[in-house]
């Protein structure tokens, strides 16, 4: 070799460096990249709390003219109208959404939208999926399922939920799926649970086995009509009546609505009178729109 030449690899050499060093920079922008979203997709599902946590969404309102089916006045009452809230429990060991809303969620639009009901206009503007997604849970992290009972403002978006295992009185189960109730105008929004994972109940159960989240049978307004007593650490017991009452003045007044049967609604409200003097919990009559606003809503939490 003649003194001053430059000496180069051969091509194909420099061919293979060139690759070498492309596959190592890839390799290090794809780690890169992976370890920037894994964080981001462990943070998208909250880790199990300490304790129980109560969340309250708003599911919409229901139009109310004259609360006289009620056996009240409007003076008695306040508000005609009814609140309509849903709730996400979330235990260490699972969670359980309770009550699912009027409206079902693909049907409401960002500005809100009205349903014609028998006797005045529903109306939602905010859909449950979206309100589950603020917080972090979608259907897949809903362990359980329960429902007060089978009455359209309480299963709207129950089928999105049917991959979750259904906790339901069995009496209420033959009611929901009886032949009458198939030919209802709401029967779709909750069909699917037919298929569900379910656990047919005979009176109370506690979810979880702990105590702090109990299903309490109370019927009458439904065939198997059932509450949630919930003990929270920091708040207390609490307890979610469904449709035992709708107003207040209900109970204070001792009235009653066309029950599925009054007698058995009487029994349960006896029952759950006894259960408030027993725990000292806080009843929250679900429809009670004027107590409804005074809570704190999703993201905000009870615990």
């Amino acid at each position: 070799m003649r003194r001053g030449m430059v000496t180069h690899p051969p091509l194909r050499t420099r061919s293979a460096l060139t690759g070498l060093s492309l596959a190592l920079l890839i390799g290090l922008a794809t780690t890169a990249i992976l370890a920037t979203l894994r964080p981001a997709a462990a943070q998208s599902v909250p880790p199990p709390p300490p304790s129980v946590r109560l969340y309250i969404f708003d599911c919409g309102v229901l139009k109310r003219g004259e609360p006289t089916a009620y056996g009240l006045t409007r003076s008695q009452v306040g508000s005609t109208d009814f609140s309509d809230p849903c709730y996400l429990v979330v235990h260490p060991r699972g969670t359980l959404l309770w009550d699912v809303g009027i409206i079902p969620d693909d049907q409401i639009t960002p500005g809100g939208v009205e349903q014609p009901v028998a006797k005045g206009i529903n109306a939602a503007t905010h859909t449950l999926r979206s309100q589950l997604k603020e917080i972090g849970y979608g259907p897949q992290q809903v362990t359980y399922l329960a429902l007060s009972h089978g009455h359209a403002d309480h299963v709207a978006n129950a089928n999105d939920y049917a991959g979750s295992t259904l906790l339901v009185q069995q009496a209420e189960w033959e009611f929901m799926f009886s032949d009458g109730q198939r030919k209802e105008s709401f029967f779709p929004t909750y069909s699917a649970l037919q298929r569900s994972k379910t656990i047919k109940l005979r009176g109370d159960h506690d979810v979880f086995g702990d105590g702090t989240v109990v299903l309490k049978s109370t019927p009458g307004h439904t065939p198997g009509h059932q509450s949630l007593l919930l003990t929270l650490a920091k708040t207390g017991p609490i307890l979610l009546t469904g449709d035992l009452y709708h107003y207040p003045a209900e109970r204070t007044l001792n009235t009653f609505r066309l029950e599925d049967n009054i007698e058995q609604t009487r029994a349960s409200r006896i029952a759950i009178d006894e259960l408030l003097r027993k725990t000292g919990a806080q009843l929250w009559i679900q429809h009670d729109i004027l107590t409804n606003a005074t809570l704190r809503k999703s993201p905000q939490y009870y615990d």
